[in-house]
This record gives structure tokens, C-alpha cells and sequence, in this order.
């Protein structure tokens, strides 16, 4: 069962239906962003760090304990997540498990390697309100599961 929110909240789409869903079942909900970027929802405890390459994702990463779910779109983050028994679901909806995560990092790291060659790579496509439907109904089965992160 799921004890607490974390989102790494910088660039994060979906906070107002993290935010809806943690009400509704009153978990505690932890936003994570740099000084350049400001969350008032009334509701959300707000780690502010300073500006600087990765810094919320540290801060974020210093503060998961097994049993929290986490939301970010950094394959990074959500690998050391898992290591640290928790849930992890990227913004899409889509659940980091052991089974992916591999696959993942791989192909950030492919990617990467092609762009430092000079070869453009596709960038992520528009966020649609569908994109929005799939994270919101991922996200109510993992606070529903009573299985905190996948073996």
C-alpha cells in the first residue's frame, strides 16, 4: 500500500491530478522543483532546492523510502526509485518496473549517443488530453494495489 507522493514537479503535467487522487485518499503529497518554478495548491508539501542540473531529482531521490509511489519522467530517477523498493509511473501512465527500466536507460542512452554524434533524435510528441486519461487511470490502480512496487 502506498504511503506518500513524490513528484519530481519541475516539469511535471499532472500535478493538479496527483494532487485530486492524494486528496481522495489522504496521502500525503511531496512536489519537488527549483527556485525557478512555484506550486500553490493548498494541499501538497513543496521542497524548494537551488537552481542547478538535477538538483529536485537529488533531493527527491535522498527523500524515497520504500512504500512511497513516485511520478517523474527521468528513466534515471525512476531506476534508483525502484532500487529503493518503490513504485514508479512516468506522467504517460506507464509504469518503471524491473522489466523495463533496463530497456529504458538503454534507449536514453542510445539517444544521447546519437545527438552527441549530431544526429537529430525525435523530441517528446504533444501532451493530449488522452495522455492526461491514461496517467490518471494508472495512477488510481497503483494507489488502489495493495502491492507496493513490483519483484
Amino acid at each position: 500500500m502506498i504511503k506518500r507522493i513524490l513528484v519530481d514537479a519541475d516539469a511535471c503535467p499532472v500535478k493538479e491530478i496527483i494532487v485530486l487522487h492524494a486528496k481522495k485518499r489522504n496521502l500525503p503529497v511531496i512536489m519537488y522543483i527549483d527556485v525557478n518554478h512555484q506550486i500553490n495548491d493548498g494541499y501538497s508539501e513543496v521542497v524548494i532546492v537551488d537552481q542547478g542540473a538535477d538538483s529536485a531529482d537529488f533531493k527527491l531521490i535522498a527523500s524515497i523510502r520504500e512504500g512511497d509511489a513516485v511520478i517523474t519522467q527521468d528513466y534515471g530517477v525512476a531506476a534508483i526509485a525502484l532500487a529503493k523498493k518503490a513504485s514508479v509511473i512516468h506522467q504517460s501512465g506507464m509504469l518503471f518496473t524491473k522489466h523495463n527500466i533496463d530497456t529504458l536507460l538503454n534507449d536514453r542512452y542510445n539517444s544521447q549517443k546519437s545527438r552527441r554524434m549530431g544526429k537529430r533524435t525525435q523530441g517528446p510528441k504533444k501532451r493530449t488530453k488522452q495522455d492526461d486519461e491514461m496517467f490518471e487511470a494508472a495512477l488510481r490502480k497503483l494507489l488502489d494495489s495493495e502491492t507496493v512496487f513490483e519483484i
